[in-house]
């Protein structure tokens, strides 16, 4: 299933909080009140007639947690944080969009979702400012893919990297053994190494001797979005055209998808609904496409009894799920001081910090060499070296185009498409009908 990453930090971040998973944990979107709009001030308090630099989010970025804010109020005795965040980037983008048409109402700050980064590079870089050249920032630290996403074709920095989702496939081992299959974490990676077609060889191999009443994927549209994800040219040329139906990204994808479908390698689930949490629980499927902040859900939902059972393996090819920004807005009240917070919060150093805290997995290619990051690994996932197969995807990752219906797109093509296939029966030829007609009507609104 394809969605905005905010929809999936934001619930499997809840999860993983709860179970304080620590470097398992994913940097999400759980807002830090019982409101829909919460205020937490990481850092204010302790100086008195400072500068208050305003920082707003949807969700948890992880500077709080990590204490970020208050150790740059240490470092600035003269400067205040005060973060809001709003737990849906659904309804947080909106008040986005309506504050910077006003050119008030804005923080010095302001938080911006990768589906949503192309829209403000292309409709608003003009209130916004470029950051490029700002104090502190090394464009060099970013991993080049990064740095694009939030810049202008003509050069301006609108968005300055967080975090983002490189992709590996987590594995059941036991599973794998009693379907005849290599356990190793580097020989499973041979078994599909550089081809998606390899991943659904492999699927057709263990079902062949599948033990109990598993499978081995989890749902259709997880094996799309981890095919897409890993394209340059997806949805939009590079004029800008809406290319979708013509795509060969999407034809791969969709094709892989539906195979996987037809074949009954999958689960037949939707992913973060509640039959698929379940579905862990019971060890109903194999594999599953996962980020780094998808292995504290893993384990929240698969429990401890899968301790060890679960491995982590590259992926197929590398791929992106998920990520985010901060910019500065023009309109910002202090937006001096808020350009060198935003430049400190997004060096290497805090972003492994972050890391640390909630398996943000830092956009900085510069945080890879540093010990906390690409030295990680997951305990619970049989010690995993994490920390490599993440930095090896990140680095491996095209530069996608990205389009400002993006989101509306992806989210059909699974959700209305390949749900009919999965769980409707219907043929591929009629699901594409269906999905392209919803896109389609999206698109003229």
């Amino acid at each position: 299933m394809f969605r905005s990453s905010g929809t999936y930090r934001r619930r499997a971040v809840t999860l993983a909080a709860v179970a304080a998973l620590g470097a398992g944990l994913l940097a999400g979107c759980a807002d830090d009140s019982d409101d829909e709009t919460g205020s937490s001030g990481g850092g204010k308090g302790g100086n008195k007639g400072g500068t208050t630099i305003t920082v707003g989010t949807f969700g948890v970025f992880g500077y709080k947690q990590a204490g970020l804010y208050d150790e740059y109020v240490k470092l600035h005795p003269d400067i205040n944080i005060e973060e809001t965040s709003i737990e849906r980037n659904e309804n947080y983008y909106p008040q986005l969009l309506t504050h910077l048409g006003a050119g008030s109402g804005l923080a010095d700050i302001q938080a911006i979702e990768i589906a949503n980064i192309k829209e403000i590079t292309t409709t608003q870089a003009d209130k916004f400012v470029d950051l490029s050249k700002a104090p502190g920032v090394k464009k060099e630290n970013w991993l080049s893919w990064k740095w694009a996403q939030g810049s202008t074709e003509d050069g301006r920095t609108i968005g300055l990297g967080t975090d983002i989702g490189p992709m590996a496939i987590c594995y059941r081992k036991d599973l794998f053994q009693q379907a005849g299959l290599p356990t190793d974490r580097t020989e499973v990676a041979k078994l599909w190494a550089g081809d998606w077609n390899k991943y659904i060889e492999t699927g057709k191999r263990y079902m062949k001797k599948a033990p109990g009443d598993t499978t081995f994927v989890d749902s259709a549209g997880g094996v799309y979005n981890a095919v897409i994800s890993g394209n340059a040219k997806r949805y939009y040329d590079e004029s800008g055209k809406i290319i979708y139906k013509d795509s060969p990204a999407v034809k791969e994808a969709w094709n892989l998808a539906t195979t996987a479908s037809e074949d009954k390698l999958t689960a037949k689930l939707q992913q973060f609904q509640k039959s698929w949490d379940q579905a862990y629980a019971n060890g109903k499927f194999a594999t599953v496409s996962c980020p780094p902040w998808m292995l504290g859900y893993i384990k929240e939902k698969s429990g401890d009894k899968a301790k060890d059972k679960w491995d982590v393996a590259a992926a197929p090819r590398p791929g992106n799920w998920g990520g985010a920004f901060i910019g500065v807005p023009k309109a910002a009240k202090h937006q001096e001081e808020a350009i060198k917070l935003a430049a400190w919060l997004t060096a290497p150093e805090q972003q492994a910090k972050v890391f640390e805290k909630q398996s943000s997995w830092p956009s900085s290619q510069a945080a890879y060499s540093l010990p906390q990051v690409g030295g990680a690994k997951h305990p619970y996932f049989d010690n995993a070296p994490t920390g490599k197969i993440f930095a090896e995807a990140a680095k491996g990752i095209p530069t996608q185009i990205l389009g400002p219906k993006d989101a509306i797109i992806g989210q059909n093509i699974s959700d209305i498409g390949l749900l009919q296939v999965d769980q409707q029966g219907k043929s591929p030829k009629d699901a594409w009908k269906a999905a392209t007609k919803t896109i389609d009507n999206a698109l003229d609104q």
